[in-house]
């Protein structure tokens, strides 16, 4: 069988994707040591190995963007929302993917658990990927998030995950760790024809 064809881009969240962020205001993050979230870094260091452009995006301002991007790798380009209009607009996916240099929308992909950059990367014709388990429709950070029962992570996982399909995203997962088996799939969906 053929090989999928290679992705053109990566674009990521910042809260609640790269980041353990919970569910704590910006205000309270300033006090707070940030964390990768689980599997982030190995991601990351994928992409780069394989020259998989990437970046992150959030709309905090650059202020707090310096202070929650510090666990991840310097290289990683920071696409700040700016003048861009407000999501769920595509524009700040689009100034995102030009700000790396993607050569093309096909192949293209957002991965983030904040419903309103998802809706943005739908409305920019990209595929995108929920994050059920670490980002804010959770609204745990990884250590309350172990702390829960199987039976409470399921409740809260079922409900992200039937809200994540229900913007129209094209799969949801858990956390990062989950992401190449998930890349693998939207691959071989594009092999099929498959678009966005």
């Amino acid at each position: 069988m053929p090989n999928a064809p290679a992705f053109t881009a990566l674009l990521f969240g910042l809260r609640g994707c790269l980041v353990d962020f919970g569910g704590r205001s910006l205000e309270a993050a300033q006090d707070v040591p940030v964390h990768p979230t689980p599997g982030a870094l190995d991601v990351l260091d994928w992409l780069r190995h394989h020259d998989v452009p990437c970046a992150w995006l959030d709309d905090v301002a650059p202020e707090h963007g310096r202070h929650l991007s510090r666990p991840l790798p310097d290289w990683l380009r920071a696409v700040h929302h700016g003048a861009a209009k407000p999501w769920p607009a595509p524009d700040a996916c689009w100034q995102a993917l030009m700000q790396i240099e993607a050569g093309r929308l096909d192949g293209c992909v957002l991965i983030s658990g904040e419903p309103r950059l998802l809706q943005a990367g739908l409305n920019a014709g990209l595929w995108t990927i929920g994050l059920a388990a670490c980002g804010p429709l959770c609204g745990l950070s990884e250590t309350q998030w172990q702390a829960l029962d199987d039976k409470q992570r399921e409740q809260r996982r079922g409900k992200a995950t039937l809200q994540l399909f229900g913007l129209g995203v094209h799969s949801v997962i858990d956390h990062l760790q989950e992401l190449a088996d998930c890349l693998a799939d939207i691959g071989q969906r594009r092999l099929k024809g498959e678009k966005p």
